[in-house]
């Protein structure tokens, strides 16, 4: 290097990451503009309300938003001990630790079937999604009248007589094959297209090797579906968690027997709009906001240390 490019190289240097500088700028400055609306919209319909709500938890406001006093943590600790609350946030996580599992593997094994499969394929995959594409109320509805003791279809085809809607013991039940019967499609197109992406030549090789189908499954297929299953789970965790439309409708609105169906989010709308406790609601629905952020963060550490392994 001659003296002059030695001379003039820092020079360059600069030159180079100025103008790197300037257009990391322009871009911002251009690209700003089309993503301002969903900045927009992300501030006035999410942190604007959750900013609302933690202010209202710290106050004793009523519906009418009137005579709201500040009342500090005295709503927290009020929720710590309120044993419906507790009750509804155990409801919640039975019904997480029934559905999950279980729309987990339904999901795939309808994925394994419906890829597989040779002859009408497409109508084999429009069965098993379109429920997913029906709204709550009409599923609730649909599944209301099919688990009625009179008229119902699930007793008479399996020749039972089963208080499915009425009984505390089968109440909660019923809301899980509602919920497995309406949802499964979502998780079901994700395995779907999980199995799709899987390279031909893995299969054919294993083949070759002396391979069976079981051998297949277990060395090739569930590996490589290690990924959509940990965000098939993640989804449904989150989901399952916030569990209110089929419970509210298929119990006509009420707590079921017993109060044995009350979710977490329903005690939540219960005591804002029923009791007309805003501020007490709002309480219950940040210790709520706390759990589902720390299972969504335990979702995201999980997955980053599992990456790290697999960098390693």
């Amino acid at each position: 290097m001659t003296t002059a490019e030695t001379v003039l190289a820092p020079a360059r240097a600069r030159i180079a990451a100025d103008s790197a500088t300037v257009r990391r700028r322009q871009g911002f400055q251009h690209g700003g503009w089309f993503v301002a609306p969903f900045l927009l919209l992300f501030v006035l319909f999410v942190i604007w309300p959750l900013l609302r709500g933690i202010y209202l938890s710290l106050t004793d406001a009523n519906i009418t938003g009137a005579g709201a006093g500040f009342v500090g943590l005295d709503n927290y600790r009020e929720a710590l001990k309120d044993p419906l609350m507790w009750d509804a946030l155990g409801h919640s996580a039975y019904f997480t630790l029934l559905v999950v599992p279980c729309i987990t593997v339904l999901a795939f094994l309808l994925a394994m079937l419906a890829h597989h499969i040779e002859r009408g394929k497409w109508l084999w995959r429009l069965c098993f999604f379109v429920p997913f594409l029906l709204p709550s109320t009409v599923a609730g509805n649909l599944w209301q009248w099919l688990f009625n003791p009179g008229t119902g279809m699930v007793n008479h085809v399996f020749g039972v007589d089963t208080p499915w809607l009425t009984d505390k013991s089968y109440a909660m039940l019923a809301i899980v094959i509602e919920t497995l019967w309406w949802t499964a499609g979502f998780s079901f197109l994700l395995y779907l297209a999980a199995l799709q992406s899987i390279p031909a030549h893995l299969y054919e090789a294993a083949k070759l090797d002396g391979a069976n189908a079981w051998h297949r499954a277990v060395h090739i297929t569930l590996p490589m579906l290690r990924n959509i299953t940990g965000l098939v789970v993640a989804l449904q965790i989150l989901a399952s968690l916030q569990v209110f439309d089929q419970a509210v409708v298929m119990m006509d609105f009420g707590p079921g027997p017993e109060n044995s169906t009350r979710t977490f989010v329903q005690y939540t709308l219960e005591e804002g709009f029923t009791s007309y406790r805003v501020g007490y609601a709002s309480a219950i629905s940040v210790i709520f906001f706390v759990i589902i952020a720390a299972v969504a963060l335990a979702r995201m550490w999980l997955l980053r240390n599992r990456t790290e392994e697999a960098t390693r």
